[in-house]
């Protein structure tokens, strides 16, 4: 009998989730800083990479990207905020939003990928685009659009942990109790 593998999305997508509702309440002006920041690095950072290289061994390339990839952006956000915080070198808001805007772009690519696995996916996928594309806004631009993207990347952060809890409510039930619906592309 072959030994049953445990799905490192659930990982992933819990640190995916977390992190980025901590990031949300920061922004909206409700959290501080430093939760954010031990999240980033540990379970939006750590964790997610650790997910994403399981994934790769499960033959996911979508996970093992998204996961190392995401993982990478929140420990690097991370160091951005303590180089910061030290004064070793200050990243202004246009930097931060040149940082954003290649993250925009890396989603595009995941985003246009999502819409052949799933609809929750893709939903994600969707929604985290458009929180991009608004903290871009927000950076060089008007920074009302800052906290707008903070309302609007809650959903996102809640679309994961949907994900997350459909994979295992799913499998501990040995049926489909959460769906997440057909792929928008289909092969």
């Amino acid at each position: 009998m072959e030994k049953k593998m445990g799905n490192p999305a659930v990982v992933g997508l819990a640190g995916f989730g977390l992190t980025t509702l901590l990031l949300q309440f920061h922004n909206i002006g409700i959290l501080g800083l430093g939760p954010v920041l031990a999240m980033g690095i540990i379970f939006g950072g750590l964790a997610q990479m650790i997910s994403g290289f399981q994934e790769q061994k499960m033959g996911n390339n979508f996970g093992y990207s998204a996961f190392v990839a995401y993982g990478s952006f929140w420990i690097g956000l991370s160091i951005i905020w303590v180089l910061n915080f030290l004064k070793v070198y200050e990243t202004s808001h246009t930097e931060l939003g040149l940082y954003m805007l290649v993250w925009t772009l890396y989603t595009v690519i995941m985003f246009i990928a999502s819409l052949r696995v799933h609809k929750a996916m893709a939903i994600t996928f969707g929604l985290l685009l458009i929180g991009f594309i608004l903290l871009v806004a927000g950076l060089l631009g008007n920074p009302v659009f800052i906290k707008v993207a903070g309302y609007e990347l809650i959903f996102c952060a809640l679309m994961a942990w949907y994900m997350m809890a459909a994979i295992i409510i799913n499998d501990l039930a040995g049926k489909t109790v959460l769906p997440n619906g057909k792929a928008f592309i289909r092969k």
